[in-house]
């Protein structure tokens, strides 16, 4: 499941996610979500979170 929609992510799941400083080589972190940030709906990048460990990306992947 792709990281576009606000509404399949909630707090506590575990997602793959691109750094700001990955972007360019598009490498994955894993992680499990503590915040959502993006407000809207959905987002052509992926939703960005914050992960428990405290870094920020967009997620690209579900688990």
């Amino acid at each position: 499941m792709n990281g576009t929609e606000r509404k399949n992510i909630t707090p506590g799941i575990t997602v793959d996610i691109v750094l700001k400083k990955d972007q360019r080589t598009g490498q994955l972190t894993r992680g499990v979500v503590k915040d959502i940030l993006t407000n809207s709906p959905n987002h052509p990048h992926g939703i960005k979170v914050r992960l428990q460990d405290g870094q920020v990306g967009r997620v690209k992947l579900i688990h």
